[in-house]
């Protein structure tokens, strides 16, 4: 039986904005897409993160402007149950509110992009030998991915897009049951 995944975006839902976190001191990182990029990180000690638009503080959410996905203690509990090897939780002040948070890292890149049963895809300008994302994709619209190349993960990012954060149905099922998410899922893999 197929194992279904699916790409965790930003919900259309009433919430809060926060701003992609900083140092505690609120110095900016020199690489804010770090948090999106699904490598390990070293330990970056305190970390903040300042609401930038009030709204309804939610479950789970991304960040305006690098997307870094910002997680409650319900939701990083669900991380670390079922994809324990597949990301990293970094805690993370949220301006104004005293539960805990976290950055949730996704450690985990694989290459299992099925280019030929994605709707469209645009890569980055191939031609162009300066650019250091030639060769990896732009956007892809219907994005599908083939199940048999995961290699077992429940949470990662996808080679050459790691822009989309990718949960198992094992994982989306659980997330579902915290509630109060600000995310919405889109399935990536095929009907069955």
């Amino acid at each position: 039986m197929e194992r279904h995944f699916y790409w965790v975006r930003l919900g259309d839902v009433p919430q809060w904005l926060l701003e992609t976190p900083t140092r505690d001191s609120g110095e900016a990182f020199d690489e804010p897409w770090m948090f999106v990029d699904g490598r390990v990180l070293p330990d970056l000690g305190p970390l903040k993160a300042r609401v930038s638009h009030p709204g309804i503080g939610r479950d789970f959410v991304f960040s305006v402007i690098e997307e870094t996905p910002i997680v409650s203690e319900a939701v990083a509990n669900v991380f670390r149950t079922l994809s324990p090897d597949d990301v990293q939780l970094h805690p993370v002040s949220i301006e104004g509110v005293s539960e805990r948070y976290f950055v949730a890292n996704a450690t985990r890149v694989v290459d299992a992009i099925d280019e030929a049963r994605c709707r469209e895809v645009h890569h980055e300008d191939e031609d162009d030998p300066s650019s250091e994302h030639a060769g990896e994709y732009q956007w892809i619209y219907g994005l599908r991915i083939d199940p048999a190349k995961t290699e077992g993960s429940q949470l990662f990012r996808l080679m050459k897009f790691k822009t989309a954060f990718i949960v198992s149905e094992k994982v989306k099922a659980a997330l579902e049951q915290v509630g109060n998410l600000g995310v919405s899922f889109e399935r990536v893999t095929s009907d069955p």
